[in-house]
């Protein structure tokens, strides 16, 4: 990997689909994977946990619900979520196109 694959202008790599959220890599490696996750106004992402890994959720762009465990949290351009190993965590719904960075650690396979 290049050193110019380690400084990346995240609004330029964004990308959206009319029917589904868009999940791009940013970096990926055994021990942690960045990445965006694209939203068009209303797409949502299903609630899960990851067993093992800790993961966050940062707003680069617009406007989205999260859940968190049991919290519905309405969370604009600049908000962090954090969610520890084991804690349901989600998209409920976009309110806005948005572009949210990602990274989970450790890295899930595959």
């Amino acid at each position: 990997m290049a050193l110019t694959d380690f400084i990346q202008h995240l609004p330029s790599r964004a990308a959206f689909a009319p029917d589904k959220m868009t999940k791009l890599d940013c970096f990926r490696s055994p021990r942690l994977l960045v990445g965006l996750n694209c939203f068009e106004a209303g797409q949502s992402q299903p609630i899960h946990a990851h067993a093992g890994a800790d993961k966050f959720y940062f707003v680069v762009s617009g406007k989205a619900s999260f859940i968190l465990d049991t919290r519905i949290i309405e969370a604009p351009t600049g908000d962090l979520m954090l969610a520890p190993d084991g804690v349901p965590h989600g998209v409920e719904r976009a309110l806005e196109r948005t572009v949210v960075l990602v990274a989970i650690s450790p890295a899930p396979k595959g």
